[in-house]
């Protein structure tokens, strides 16, 4: 259970801090009581210098001061983002020089916004204050009450297209860029070079970048940004934008966010989760709930070099036919679904070209750094994240026909993969590391420092090329069938990732409890469905020493009953279907349901009792011993019982003699939820549902994992531990 202190001030404390009514400067009138004039009691008392007395004697950012006196901090208060400036907090400033803001109005020039790169050019007041809005709230980072959310430039994220944890006052992600790996040649969004003097400027309330270019608003949307190359006709991904468009993808893509939400959102319809501790959550914890709801998508793209490579042209009036003939010939397809792919319109999911190009579209987006999570497991150490611990991987649903999809990054793979499946050291006594790979099973490789990664040009999406074509064949899906596909609950949500939910780095108690609203309040996740009396939040745990999966968790209150949406399997075959707990006495009891029919589905097993820990029950457990062949004696007599450990692979901080397998008290085990055949072209379903008459007791959820006959009762090779 996360451990936070609270007071009951906090509510006041946050009408008193005006740091505090950035959260949603939309929003604000909802959540917060604006006042008009700045709280001076907030404001620090010593002889050196807030961020807005700093810029105000530097002649160089003399326009930037002026505008953020004229922009006001919502549209419910008087006070200016200048004032905010002067008072306590923990402000990131990436503050633009004058010729910055000269150069920004010659580019609304070039788009024939105004007729000259003045601000008396403005005509419009509404398009002169939203313009003045846009360069002073993009430049700036709130970090709200914790220091630790300061940006120095030695705290930025060392992986190019990474985002900085935080959003900026607009609430949009900044990504940060080297120039040739060079740390000193730092751009924001790309495209904004920090000045490799003028930075780290210290204030009493944070930091000052000075920056040479404006930081332009991401409202370009990914049907846009693809439309805007077909129709200039501009290499790179054109191959991949005209086969978008004939299939139909172009509307989709122009989703961004979800205004139904917004609105219910800004007008207090959507509550927070207050006297969470009444709840039975830890005390004085407050659950927040998401302030929006966008959409995202990720797409991974063989580039049009590649397919010059191959003898197609990108401008090829035929290509269609020509792309389509290829994907044939090198048989970039499953037999197994070639005889439903048969429609000749490329709109239909029934069609080779479309069935093809989705496998390449991800429903969530995805920055560089999250395409991989590190964080807790065996032999990685957050405090040296430059050195990687055993390898990481995660599976997802991609977009259109339901198909599983591998990421994964090891320290022999050199970056992010696509359905890379590489021999492992994974004996009971071996070090989880990466042995070798065979080469029609390294998989796609992500090339996230490449020119071409297009992370912050596009509100919605995130576009990846890729070095190998990627398809859902035969081998890969006899591949993932002998895998051990494992996913976290919160990566069957793609509302989760999209709403910078899962795995915030931020410490910040709005981030670390997070309050999914049930169904009738709003729909907030299409695959996960929770009834009015449960009380769901997602523990962030960000720097937390769990032994959790990413070391976050989920929780249901109350007398819940959650649905959950699965992951296809990879072939038709037989499956467990495992659920990772653990087990102590604020937990409760669930009733599990399993299968096809959301509105009708079969009892699995008895009720799963989580008030237990292992020991106390009979399960068969013992600690394990230096007698391996004992060790794996007991697992069997476990898995009698429907019953497992936990994995070797995630483990307290890294800490190798501390895992998830080890973990004391024995509170962690699996329990064997269903052992059946399963098909890909069904669709399956979890449902929990509480058997106890209490609105205290929580029931905890970690991950789920599907695992294939062929791994969990193979003769020659055991299923392994990790």
């Amino acid at each position: 259970m996360l451990k936070k202190t609270h007071t009951s001030n906090t509510k006041m404390r946050k009408i008193n801090c005006l740091k505090k009514l950035l959260m949603s400067f939309v929003a604000v009138a909802a959540l917060y009581s604006c006042t008009e004039t700045i709280d001076t009691s907030s404001r620090y008392v010593f002889k050196e210098e807030t961020i807005s007395s700093y810029l105000s004697k530097q002649e160089i950012y003399s326009e930037y001061y002026d505008l953020l006196g004229r922009v006001p901090i919502s549209d419910m208060s008087e006070t200016t983002v200048r004032q905010l400036m002067a008072a306590r907090g923990n402000f990131t400033c990436f503050a633009p020089t004058n010729d910055a803001i000269h150069e920004y109005l010659k580019t609304l020039v070039q788009d024939s916004l105004i007729a000259e790169p003045s601000w008396s050019s403005f005509t419009d007041s509404t398009k002169l204050d939203s313009i003045r809005k846009v360069i002073v709230f993009n430049s700036i980072i709130d970090g709200g009450d914790e220091v630790t959310q300061l940006f120095e430039t030695a705290n930025f994220p060392v992986e190019n297209n990474s985002e900085l944890s935080i959003g900026n006052l607009l609430d949009s992600k900044l990504t940060v860029n080297y120039v040739d790996n060079c740390p000193d040649s730092i751009y924001i969004n790309n495209d904004c070079p920090i000045d490799v003097i003028n930075r780290d400027i210290p204030a009493i309330n944070g930091f000052v970048h000075r920056i040479h270019k404006v930081i332009a608003p991401r409202n370009v949307t990914a049907a846009y940004y693809l439309q805007n190359i077909l129709d200039k006709q501009i290499e790179g991904y054109l191959v991949a934008a005209r086969v978008i468009q004939a299939c139909g993808l172009m509307d989709t893509l122009t989703k961004v966010r979800d205004e139904v939400y917004e609105k219910l959102y800004q007008s207090g319809q959507i509550p927070d989760l207050i006297g969470m501790t009444s709840y039975g959550f830890a005390e004085g914890s407050i659950g927040y709930a998401p302030k929006h709801r966008k959409y995202g998508f990720t797409i991974f793209a063989e580039t049009d070099a590649f397919w010059r490579s191959q003898g197609i042209d990108p401008r090829d009036p035929d290509l269609l036919n020509r792309l389509t003939q290829w994907i044939m010939d090198n048989k970039q397809y499953s037999e197994t679904d070639l005889h439903m792919l048969n429609s000749n319109d490329y709109k239909s999911p029934n069609n080779l070209l479309h069935d093809w190009i989705t496998y390449h579209i991800l429903p969530q987006k995805m920055p560089a750094n999250k395409l991989a999570i590190h964080h807790n497991e065996y032999n990685y150490f957050r405090n040296n994240p430059g050195n990687l611990g055993i390898p990481v991987y995660a599976f997802y649903t991609t977009y259109g026909r339901r198909r599983l999809f591998k990421l994964y990054e090891s320290k022999a793979s050199e970056g992010v993969c696509i359905n890379r499946f590489p021999v492992r050291d994974l004996e009971r006594l071996g070090s989880g590391d990466e042995i070798s790979c065979d080469p029609d099973k390294v998989g796609s490789k992500i090339l996230t420092n490449d020119s071409m990664a297009i992370v912050n040009d596009i509100e919605n999406c995130c576009i990846y090329p890729i070095d190998a074509p990627l398809a859902y064949t035969d081998e890969v899906r006899d591949n993932l069938q002998r895998d051990r596909i494992r996913f976290d609950g919160m990566s069957l949500c793609p509302e989760i990732m999209n709403n910078d939910i899962r795995k915030k780095a931020a410490t910040e108690e709005r981030y670390q409890h997070v309050f999914i609203p049930a169904k009738t309040i709003y729909p907030y996740t299409e695959n996960m469905v929770l009834n009015d009396d449960c009380k769901f939040v997602y523990y962030n745990a960000h720097d937390y020493d769990w032994c959790n999966l990413d070391a976050d968790e989920m929780k249901a209150v109350g007398r819940f009953e959650i649905m959950f949406k699965l992951p296809p399997v990879p072939r038709r075959g037989t499956y467990e279907l495992r659920y990772r707990v653990l087990a102590n006495g604020n937990r409760g009891v669930g009733q599990i349901y399993f299968g096809t029919d959301p509105n009708n589905l079969p009892v699995a097993d008895i009720p799963m009792d989580i008030t237990v820990r292992a020991d106390g029950r009979n399960t068969g457990w013992e600690d394990d011993t230096e007698d391996q062949d004992y060790n794996a004696e007991v697992d069997k007599r476990m898995r009698n019982n429907m019953k497992m450990k936990g994995e070797k692979s995630t483990a307290k901080n890294g800490n190798t003699s501390s895992t998830a397998r080890h973990y004391a008290n024995r509170e962690i085990i699996r329990h064997i939820i269903v052992r059946q055949t399963m098909d890909p072209n069904e669709t399956y379903y979890l449902k929990i549902k509480s058997v106890l008459d209490s609105d205290k007791k929580e029931f905890y959820m970690d991950y789920l994992e599907f695992v294939a006959k062929e791994i969990y009762d193979n003769p020659e090779k055991p299923e392994d531990i990790w």
